[in-house]
């Protein structure tokens, strides 16, 4: 492998690093634009529950999302195979987590455990997603959230993300 190949290989890591890292923001701060940048529109998408094309899955995770008063997507350092040039197989372990409110007021939620075995592709000079098939591996209840008053005794800000464009979230 040459020095000019290593360096592609290198800066194409981190463009899909990138990608990985925008799409747990884009979720957890419920920005549309920006998951949608995640995925190229034709990108086959498989979670179980959806199978169909990114463009039809976007409306529907992001619904998903907007239901739950507080959501955290935190993956790992993606295991990236080039199969190409412009191709690269990507699987991802992630920790997932949500709560909602329940009807007595008190936040309640679950923890999920999975994978994301990706196909990026590279088009022009971006990489994207281009097919996702989403694995669940655990699951695990977690009640007694914090409702969104600090805490006096440790008061830590909490934030109450319920709709796009909080005035806290930075495009990066």
């Amino acid at each position: 492998m040459s020095a000019a190949t290593s360096l592609d290989e290198l800066l194409a890591k981190d463009a899909i690093a990138d990608v990985l890292a925008r799409y747990s923001r884009t979720l957890d701060w419920l920005d549309d634009e920006g998951q949608a940048s995640c995925f190229w529109p034709d990108a086959a998408i498989d979670y179980g529950f959806f199978k169909g094309s990114a463009a039809d899955f976007l409306p529907v995770v992001m619904a998903i999302e907007r239901r739950s008063a507080r959501r955290w997507h935190f993956l790992n350092t993606p295991a990236i195979r080039f199969t190409s040039a412009a191709h690269a197989e990507v699987e991802t372990y992630g920790l997932t987590a949500g709560a909602r409110q329940g009807e007595d007021g008190t936040y309640a939620g679950t923890l999920y455990g999975g994978r994301y075995l990706d196909a990026f592709e590279k088009r022009g000079s971006e990489w994207r997603i281009s097919r996702r098939d989403y694995v669940l591996d655990w699951s695990h209840p977690i009640p007694d959230q914090p409702v969104f008053d600090p805490n006096a005794a440790f008061p830590l800000p909490i934030l109450e993300v319920l709709q796009g464009g909080h005035p806290q979230y930075r495009a990066l």
